[in-house]
């Protein structure tokens, strides 16, 4: 346990993040302090580092795990979550609203940083590419950058390849990019194309388990998010290779689910909750505070508070008061929220549902009721309902699960130390199942992939898969990882009708580029369709 000296409470106003407009509260703990007290263990952060640190550092610089990114355009705009304007609070001129009903255009404030935010980090490694790498290092970089290409094809459809440093290069269509990614990630594993019979061993990259870092294993994981999605992006399915790029990441036995026996230590328990578990076993382990080293990580951005900040979910997700659940150096923000009828889809049952969700009343560390002071809602103990009582202009401040999935710890700071997967096994697992069904046009054929899923969940197992309970449970079990506005296009789902949101048009499902870029572009871009 890390030792601490003392804990000051000072009751004072704080102003928050610039993200967050008009979210400033009187009841404010502000720990001013290191502190040590019996029962709180705080843990330590993940490590990393190497010749490419700067390179995997833009992982989270480029939106991956906080507000206003890549990690908001991707779940805000599902049916997984949303942020709902409480009075002044959240509003933001309308843009969040515009993300969860599909009205978002190409002034769009939030779409334009994250097109800027993976171009910064194509740059950097562009510049790491300039310099002087080894075949295992470049193999690396080139891998790398094309993740965060896989990320501009998903979100934009057709943008610029630029692959050396201070150039420009003329507006590529979506399926050019695809196979710039698709060669690009095929060349870092030494192979001419993915397949059951491939063969790895000329490689450059290489297969040690560091997840810090893209090996083969990570390579071919981010092949099969391509492939599978090959079909919207290019009207080509290439479910085979997708099959056989998961296949071989399960079957060469490096990486195992974190079920039963994989456990850590619960940095969030409250010793005066005797609810809250000493450890966290099984799938919360995967993404608590304390995930470093998770046999199921298999390339995952590292974020520490202290070195590697960025991840800002405690200040996203929860209210104000929840600063006294987790005695949070600085007051969140009182913003994300779930959505109640994907919260009410997890059986009770499932391990999930306690993991990824914050519900009910809540307790400060010694068991106290939690109060807002400022409540609108008639009950002045903090009291998080599924119900979100309406999107704006005046959703209850205490409407709505929280996101908890990356759980949180005692005495947290403003940025987190979980690390966040990019590629996972129970992933992988998913796609393998999808991909075969789809190529046999059954879905059926996915059932013993998912039931391997749902046995780690604690839920009975199913007898038969649709496409609608699969899609369903591969929700239950990517929840807050960035993937649901890319699943709902692959259903077909994405232009449908969920809580406050219209149907939309399918020209919604690629976003636009963004005003301010084709104004700078010269002319050299040109818009989506439909914008």
């Amino acid at each position: 346990m890390n030792k601490f000296s003392k804990i000051l409470f000072a009751f004072a106003m704080i102003s928050l993040a610039s993200a967050c407009t008009d979210l400033e509260e009187d009841l404010v703990g502000d720990i001013t302090t290191e502190i040590s007290l019996d029962g709180i263990d705080t843990g330590g952060g993940s490590g990393g580092g190497g010749a490419l640190t700067g390179a995997y550092a833009e992982l989270r610089n480029a939106g991956t795990a906080n507000h206003f990114g890549y990690y908001s355009v991707q779940e805000l705009t599902t049916d997984e979550m949303c942020i709902a304007a409480k009075g002044g609070d959240w509003f933001d001129g309308g843009i969040l609203i515009e993300l969860h009903q599909h009205t978002y255009g190409p002034t769009h404030a939030m779409l334009n940083n994250t097109w800027v935010q993976q171009y910064n980090a194509i740059t950097t490694v562009n510049e790491a590419l300039a310099g002087n790498l080894d075949a295992n290092q470049e193999a690396q970089a080139r891998a790398l950058r094309a993740y965060f290409y896989y990320r501009l094809l998903d979100l934009y459809g057709s943008v610029k390849l630029v692959t050396t440093p201070g150039s420009d290069a003329p507006q590529s269509s979506r399926t050019d990019v695809f196979n710039f990614v698709e060669t690009e990630l095929l060349a870092a594993l030494g192979i001419s194309e993915v397949s059951a019979s491939m063969d790895l061993t000329n490689s450059p990259l290489g297969t040690d388990n560091n997840p810090y870092q893209i090996n083969q294993f990570g390579a071919l994981g981010i092949l099969s998010k391509l492939y599978l999605n090959s079909e919207v992006y290019t009207g080509t399915p290439r479910w085979g290779e997708a099959a056989a790029a998961a296949s071989y990441i399960i079957d060469s036995g490096v990486y195992q689910l974190c079920g039963d026996g994989c456990a850590v230590s619960n940095l969030g328990k409250r010793p005066g909750v005797d609810t809250d578990p000493d450890m966290l076993e099984g799938y919360p382990a995967v993404f608590g505070p304390n995930n470093d080293n998770n046999p199921e990580h298999i390339f995952v951005v590292n974020f520490d508070e202290v070195s590697g900040g960025g991840m800002n979910f405690s200040q996203m997700n929860l209210h104000y008061s929840s600063q006294f659940t987790w005695n949070l150096q600085s007051q969140p923000w009182n913003g994300y929220a779930s959505l109640e009828e994907f919260y009410n889809s997890y059986e009770d049952s499932d391990v999930r549902k306690g993991a990824n969700f914050i519900v009910g009343e809540q307790l400060d560390f010694g068991g106290s009721a939690i109060l807002d002071y400022a409540s609108d809602d008639g009950n002045l103990v903090l009291n998080y309902t599924p119900n979100i009582n309406e999107l704006q202009p005046n959703s209850l401040r205490e409407a709505g699960a929280r996101p908890g999935k990356f759980s949180f710890k005692q005495l947290g700071r403003n940025d987190m130390s979980n690390d966040y997967p990019i590629v996972r096994l129970g992933e992988v697992y998913l796609i393998r199942g999808e991909a075969m069904a789809r190529m046999a046009g059954d879905w059926n054929m996915a059932l013993d992939d998912v039931n391997v899923i749902r046995e780690r969940a604690k839920v009975a197992p199913f007898s038969s898969v649709t496409a609608d309970s699969f899609l369903e449970e591969r929700g239950r079990e990517m929840f807050q990882e960035s993937a649901r506005r890319t699943d709902l296009i692959r259903f077909g789902a994405y232009n449908g009708t969920w809580w406050e949101k219209p149907a939309s048009e399918p020209f919604r499902n690629i976003f636009p580029i963004p005003d301010e870029q084709i104004q700078a572009s010269g002319g050299t871009l040109s818009q989506n369709p439909g914008y």
